[in-house]
């Protein structure tokens, strides 16, 4: 029986008869049910955390004007932010942070429908947002938190004195940070006096949940293929600058045969 190695081979993978892929595979489909359950019963864990009250008066930036954040819920129980890296004098909102946003409006079709209103926050001017967000073409909601601390007070900007000591308060830990901003997602319940409780915020790879692209390249013989990569996510470009990037490489390829035959 050839051995199926974890490690993404396409150059001399196995090929072996259907009978024996197939024996492999329910191998394979034995160990993802087991993924499945505890993802299920993490998924219970995860609910039966307790709430914090919000009782900061946080209001943001909307093009409907000021709105607190219970105001974000829009007549909904349950409210997720996508904390989405866009500093004050950024030109262009983070390319990973967009590469999460790229799958909101798809979602937002669905979670209205369960009570849940899904929306970005970043720090930026809501000027500086909404020329961004047009240029992407991005429908869902994009509010402004400039001049309050709503991105310190949940974990995703650092002031500049936590970052001269080195180390900053993320994803629960103290540890080297690069940048004063950082991704991340929270929920928020809001309870029928319109109290606001924050329920639960996840950061670092826990962000990938949003990256639905991630997930079906994972079903791929070359999985996500960052491997060979400076850092994981160097591939990922705003998705109106892939077509730049592929004719700059045709270019070079194109001057490269040029000087080769010169």
């Amino acid at each position: 029986m050839t051995v199926i190695t974890t490690e993404p081979n396409t150059k001399n993978h196995p090929v072996v008869s259907r009978d024996e892929w197939l024996a492999e595979r329910k191998k394979l489909l034995a160990r993802e049910k087991e993924l499945t359950r505890l993802s299920d019963q993490i998924a219970r864990e995860r609910r039966a955390l307790p709430w914090v009250r919000v009782d900061k008066n946080y209001v943001f930036d909307t093009l409907e004007g000021p709105r607190t954040l219970g105001d974000l819920f829009e007549g909904r129980r349950q409210l997720l932010v996508q904390h989405f890296m866009f500093a004050p004098g950024w030109e262009q909102g983070c390319k990973s942070c967009s590469y999460m946003a790229d799958h909101n409006d798809g979602a937002n079709l669905h979670l209205a429908q369960r009570d849940v209103t899904l929306l970005a926050i970043s720090r930026a001017p809501l000027a500086d947002i909404e020329k961004f967000r047009q240029r992407m073409g991005w429908k869902f909601k994009w509010v402004s938190s400039y001049g309050t601390d709503f991105n310190h007070d949940f974990g995703v900007n650092f002031t500049q004195d936590e970052m001269s000591s080195g180390k900053v308060n993320y994803n629960y830990v103290k540890q080297p940070f690069a940048h004063e901003e950082a991704p991340g997602i929270s929920a928020f319940y809001q309870d029928d006096t319109g109290e606001v409780f924050h329920t639960y915020s996840r950061f670092g790879r826990g962000v990938e949940v949003m990256m639905h692209t991630y997930a079906l390249m994972e079903l791929t013989p070359k999985g996500r293929d960052e491997e060979a990569l400076e850092y994981p996510m160097a591939w990922v470009r705003h998705h109106d600058r892939y077509e730049s990037v592929a004719a700059a490489k045709a270019a070079s390829i194109v001057a490269a045969c040029c000087e080769a035959h010169a």
